[in-house]
């Protein structure tokens, strides 16, 4: 069974309990603990401010957390953007994030994406190469996100950042490359996503960009999951579905920053013969801190 995980982590280290026995509690089953998605895909896209930014999204004791977004291209707000300043907590919409991000970016337009509350997420799939592997996705597939976190109290010396998955859309449908000012609305939660929101801004911002929807059981997680070199190795894979490779001078933190730079298919049941176990350890690795996904 899963251990039990106490917030916050060690103020030494952002490392996760044992998991080494998930592989024998798998074996002991004859079923997955979530049974979605057992022959889907699972792809995962890094979202939200890293460590270029000069800010990072917030993770709290409890292990909730925010998400802050990268600064749209180009900052100057339109008639359709949402500015920094605009940004509100996921737990209480009356609350402003603004106390988490640095003053000169409160007028800027936010690229806030995924959008949680309408379930879509976009992305540049035909011009950008590391989004490139996102054409591939059909509906029924996956989509996690993982993001870079740093805890929100404490000492500044204490404040570690980590990698922790933040949630996942099950995706239900799919508009690929939008290379032109649809004739019509878009279907009307895409409407709200930001690859849209730019477009409306600027028709130059129709630039091919695919955006993803995902059904009623798509979720963000209340609480973080926390991705150390232990999930890594049990669950992820380079491009040639081997284990990722560790040292040469980089920290965990930085090995794993930049496996997940480039959106990747990571669980691929019709290539990997490990797929299924790969995919029980990382539901239960969710159960861990998010006990009521189901």
């Amino acid at each position: 069974m899963p251990r039990s995980w106490s917030w916050p982590p060690s103020t030494r280290s952002l490392e996760c309990p044992d998991v080494l026995g998930l592989r024998l509690a798998y074996n002991r089953r004859a079923r997955l603990p979530h049974t979605r998605g057992v022959e889907s895909r699972v792809f995962l896209a890094n979202v939200g401010a890293n460590t270029s930014h000069r800010y990072s999204s917030p993770l709290f004791d409890d292990g909730s957390f925010e998400l802050l977004p990268i600064p749209e291209t180009p900052p100057e707000p339109g008639p359709n953007s949402v500015t920094f300043a605009e940004l509100r907590s996921w737990g209480d919409p009356s609350v402003s994030l603004k106390r988490f991000l640095p003053a000169r970016l409160w007028g800027v337009a936010a690229h806030a994406d995924p959008d949680f509350r309408q379930l879509t997420y976009g992305d540049n799939c035909e011009r950008a190469p590391r989004a490139h592997a996102l054409r591939q996705i059909q509906p029924g597939d996956l989509l996690m996100f993982i993001a870079r976190l740093r805890r929100a109290t404490g000492p500044a010396e204490a404040q570690e950042a980590g990698f922790f998955l933040i949630g996942y859309l099950e995706v239900d449908q799919v508009v690929a490359n939008v290379a032109g000012r649809p004739a019509g609305r878009l279907p009307g939660r895409f409407e709200a996503n930001a690859h849209v929101r730019k477009g409306r801004n600027d028709d130059r911002h129709w630039d091919g960009f695919w955006v993803f929807g995902g059904s009623k059981r798509s979720r963000r997680f209340r609480r973080a999951v926390p991705i150390d070199r232990r999930i890594a190795e049990l669950v992820l894979r380079d491009a040639t579905d081997k284990p990722l490779t560790w040292g040469a001078g980089r920290s965990d933190l930085q090995v794993i920053g930049s496996y997940t730079r480039t959106c990747r298919c990571i669980i691929d049941p019709a290539l990997s013969g490990d797929a299924r176990h790969r995919l029980a350890i990382l539901w239960r690795r969710i159960h861990e801190f998010n006990s009521g996904v189901t």
